[in-house]
């Protein structure tokens, strides 16, 4: 299933963290003290990216289900959420809101470390009803049990499952079986379908007959049902990727909702992505879906052939 009526409500049911951001040379090494910039405190969390994603950059009807604490830091990711017109199914958690320590390099790169909280408690009962949902969106910041529970739901009831397997763990067969569409990075590819072979070979192995992965500056690689295809990316400045992910992921859910085909989902989550790496922060750097589509009109791809060499995908 990787494409439906156009127009089709997207439902992402994950976290929500406030994240504590500080800017630094470098990421710290074990036991290394660096001197970083100030501290900035602004919403994130995978779910709850991909849920303001797929509203601002996919333009998609989105609806969230998410935990939070009764706590200041859950002011922070409500207003956020709704000032990007998600609705938004609440549950008020006994735990703190979840939050997300992250160091960004002046390279770009970041590290992250996750209190789960408040995320900890959404669970199976808590899911919403379907109706009208055409894909649902999943991560791995929340127990497993409950993403398993929501996923049985959504075959059950003839809903597209996205699933991001971040952060990245191997995967009982069972989750794997109730996907439509996996997304993940190269760490996570390597959690799920281990390090021999090819991307485009361990791609294979996974068990899900849509599998993406994304593969940073390079762009990304997918198999559809047997059919492998690459979607190289748009050269742009980063300046922090911490959303670039979570971005991507929400871009393409709205594209699949909206009824496009999985090549043209792609390059619009491609495009998104892009964008975001260029704008600081998690949920304040995602793009709209105008500012995607103006990007798309003269923006200029990596080479194709490298990207498909990298993956082990022959001409």
């Amino acid at each position: 299933m990787t494409g439906t009526t156009p127009g089709g409500r997207v439902l992402v049911a994950g976290s929500a963290n406030v994240d504590f951001v500080v800017r630094a040379p470098h990421i710290p090494a074990p036991g290394e003290t660096v001197l970083g910039g100030d501290l900035s405190v602004v919403p994130g969390g995978k779910g709850a990216n991909q849920a303001v994603a797929a509203a601002r950059a996919g333009g998609a009807d989105t609806a969230m289900l998410v935990a939070l604490g009764n706590d200041p830091s859950a002011g922070v990711l409500e207003e956020s959420l709704t000032a990007a017109g998600i609705d938004l199914h609440l549950v008020r958690a006994t735990r703190p809101t979840g939050a997300a320590l992250i160091t960004v390099s002046d390279g770009a790169e970041n590290a992250i470390t996750v209190a789960q909280g408040a995320n900890g408690e959404l669970a199976p009962e808590h899911l919403p009803p379907l109706d009208g949902v055409s894909w649902l969106l999943l991560q791995l910041e929340t127990p497993l049990a409950t993403v398993i529970a929501y996923a049985r739901a959504a075959r059950v009831a003839g809903v597209g499952v996205m699933l991001n397997a971040a952060p990245a763990q191997p995967l009982p067969a069972e989750l794997l079986a109730l996907i439509d569409v996996l997304v993940v990075n190269e760490e996570e590819l390597v959690a799920i379908a281990g390090k021999q072979g090819s991307i485009a070979e361990r791609i294979a192995r996974t068990g899900v007959a849509t599998t993406v992965v994304t593969l940073g500056e390079r762009g990304c690689c997918a198999v559809d049902h047997g059919t492998l295809i690459s979607q190289a990316a748009f050269s742009v400045a980063a300046t922090d990727t911490t959303a670039a992910g979570d971005t991507f992921c929400g871009a393409l859910g709205a594209a699949l909702a909206g009824g496009t085909d999985l090549l043209g989902a792609l390059r619009r989550a491609a495009a998104a992505a892009a964008l975001s790496a260029t704008r600081v922060g998690a949920q304040t750097s995602i793009p709209t879906a105008d500012e995607v589509a103006a990007f798309l009109a003269d923006a200029a791809e990596a080479d194709a052939r490298t990207l498909a060499a990298y993956c082990g995908i022959s001409e």
